[in-house]
């Protein structure tokens, strides 16, 4: 039995693979230092109690129903339910899943490339300007853009399946073998899309790689048609459903908002940058603006990207690599190009992630065609040069995420000050406790823009402007932030709610009642709306509506304590003794106390007043005693002295 040799081919190929796996655990690694970012984190991870709880049957059939952060995409729901179950809420975790995925992209478009041309250095280089590129810290190391790269896991399998099929085809090997790398290309394909919408354009890819590297459009035949048709299909299906849930949740702008003539303007541009960006990435941020470009820039930008078409158009035969690679840059943008206007933004990174590979297609593999004219040696050393270039700038461009105030404030130096980036500056202040600070950033932010409805997200700033006024004890200002949210935005929920803790922390449980109405008119499934609106007819009296609603609370949040007290002490002390129901009270009580582990002294409280009116003095003057003793252990005087009366 002879050994096994391995070709000096297959040295090579290992070798490449065990860079690009050492460089992109070397360059993503201080990815694993950065934290959440207020930026759609807490929307996909942080504040999101339907995937915080792992992965189980309630998740599953809420990340294939729900609508939230107006996107359908379940299975990236799902990752990060596994990432919840994993790690629970340490970020480290959640990025290193993220640094992962990509990882594998990178190594497998590596692999797909080099058995699709049997280029071993064009696709090297390829898949290391993908890997490595400052533009993919976005994708990377941004959590909630987790859908950027599990789509691409997603993505290079299903070109992976198909090209396995295609090449089967050509070969008339096994039916079956032919249909089972069919069948798993369209499945990768269904999963791709439920990770992030924007591989609608998979089927346009799959054509272009027949005309080149697959050469099988030489002789044109209605087969290589007819077979894109279930991807078709589930690209159609996906783009409506993607079209209804974004306009549902006002995520998409209309022609009122954003003008035609402005996004006709912002296309071309905003092609050109990418590119620029891709051979020259400068002033990266995480939002850029739209902003309408000058009618010279539009005018420009649209001639550089008509002469690359026609110049890509006319070497289509002799350079089949600079049509498909251009194309597909231009066909992958397509979704997010601002054709349909969805955010704010004029352009993205996170966008760039597919697409680019067409880009750096184009140049590798022209590169390599012009090798007797440009030395071998200078044009490996150029390529080295590109990669050990983003492996110095793209560690830089990770430090700008390590948390959301070091991100916005690079997000103005770069793009100048707009609301987004003072919206999310105060709403980190906000959630640190920094209230006053949070104001500031709000109003600084709220100075961008007019309050009209292109701009619902300001009803929102508003919104939080008034819950940091309402923290800081300034009723007056924060009813004017409230009033303010639900005048741009009519149906706003949490803004009613809002509006409604403040009247009744200003003494006007009558004002705060209507508040909490018409908030629960819009939203009825928020138990902390139920929780405030008891509280408000409890003070008017209205107990038995108080106990209703009290009660509404805790079916829709079992473990809501502060409502299960309130009811309790209701149920055991109301002036209407109709209402009365002790046994209730004390089974409230003791639950709510169970769930602090008898370390919270008001639910104590509570529960030595169910003991006594249920004539149970023994058990309620120990729980007394018990509580009074926890609150001078807390030092909350203040409580301590109501439970000393209570003793008495």
């Amino acid at each position: 039995m002879q050994p096994m040799t391995v070709s000096p081919r297959q040295w090579q190929k290992w070798l490449c693979c065990m860079f690009l796996g050492v460089a992109v655990m070397l360059v993503f690694w201080p990815a694993l230092r950065c934290g959440f970012v207020y930026f759609d984190d807490p929307e996909y991870v942080l504040k999101n109690h339907n995937i915080q709880h792992g992965l189980n049957w309630e998740t599953l059939k809420w990340a294939f129903t729900s609508s939230r952060a107006a996107n359908w995409h379940p299975v990236t729901w799902l990752s990060h339910a596994v990432d919840c179950q994993l790690y629970g809420l340490n970020p480290v975790g959640h990025h290193l899943t993220n640094v992962l995925l990509h990882l594998a992209n990178s190594l497998l478009l590596f692999l797909l490339l080099e058995r699709l041309t049997g280029d071993l250095g064009p696709s090297f280089f390829v898949a290391a300007i993908f890997a490595l590129h400052p533009l993919r810290t976005e994708s990377v190391v941004w959590i909630s853009e987790r859908k950027d790269v599990l789509s691409g896991f997603f993505w290079v399998l299903t070109v992976w399946a198909y090209a396995l099929y295609a090449q089967e085809s050509k070969s008339k090997s096994e039916r079956l073998n032919r249909r089972l790398f069919y069948a798993a290309s369209v499945v990768f394909f269904a999963l791709g899309l439920m990770a992030k919408p924007m591989l609608v354009t998979v089927p346009f890819v799959l054509l272009l790689l027949d005309f080149w590297p697959l050469r099988r459009l030489e002789i044109f035949s209605w087969k290589i048609v007819w077979e894109k048709i279930p991807f078709l299909a589930l690209a159609a299906g996906e783009s409506v459903v993607t079209f209804m849930v974004q306009q549902s949740s006002g995520a998409m702008g209309t022609f009122t908002s954003y003008p035609l003539n402005e996004r006709l303007a912002n296309i071309p541009v905003a092609y050109v940058r990418y590119i620029a960006r891709n051979f020259w990435p400068s002033g990266l941020a995480v939002h850029y603006p739209l902003r309408t470009p000058g009618l010279l820039a539009a005018c420009g930008a649209t001639c550089v990207v008509v002469a690359i078409t026609i110049l890509a158009v006319r070497r289509w035969r002799t350079q089949p690599y600079f049509a498909v690679g251009w194309f597909w840059f231009l066909g992958m943008l397509v979704p997010t190009i601002g054709f349909v206007q969805v955010g704010t933004q004029s352009m993205a990174d996170r966008y760039s992630y597919l697409p680019c590979i067409g880009l750096w297609i184009v140049v590798a593999w022209w590169i390599a065609g012009k090798i007797p004219p440009i030395p071998r040696t200078i044009a490996a050393a150029g390529g080295a040069l590109a990669i050990i270039a983003c492996i110095v700038l793209t560690p830089i461009q990770e430090q700008y995420w390590r948390d959301t105030r070091t991100l916005f404030m690079r997000d103005v130096a770069v793009t100048g000050e707009h609301y987004l980036a003072y919206y999310n500056i105060g709403c980190s202040l906000m959630d640190e406790g920094e209230y006053s600070e949070a104001v500031t950033s709000f109003k600084e932010g709220l100075k961008y823009g007019p309050n009209d409805s292109k701009w619902l997200d300001h009803s929102q700033g508003y919104n939080d402007l008034g819950y940091s006024y309402l923290q800081i004890g300034q009723m007056s200002n924060a009813v004017a932030s409230f009033d303010k949210a639900v005048r741009i935005q009519p149906h706003y929920p949490e803004a009613y709610y809002n509006l409604g803790r403040a009247f009744l922390e200003n003494g006007q449980p009558d004002v705060a009642v209507e508040c909490f109405r018409t908030a629960l008119a819009q939203d009825s499934t928020v138990a902390d709306i139920h929780y405030k609106y008891a509280n408000a007819l409890e003070q008017l009296g209205r107990h038995a509506e108080a106990i209703a609603e009290y009660s509404t609370a805790l079916r829709l949040r079992p473990n809501m304590d502060e409502a299960a007290n309130n009811l309790a002490w209701l149920l055991a002390t109301c002036s209407d003794r109709s209402l009365r129901n002790t046994a209730m009270a004390i089974t409230l009580a003791h639950e709510a106390s169970e769930h602090s582990h008898d370390r919270n002294p008001l639910i104590l409280g509570t529960l030595a007043e169910a003991y006594g009116q249920a004539g149970r003095l023994p058990e309620a003057i120990a729980t007394a005693q018990q509580a009074r003793e926890l609150a001078l252990a807390q030092n909350n005087k203040k409580l301590a002295a109501t439970l000393e009366n209570q003793l008495r």
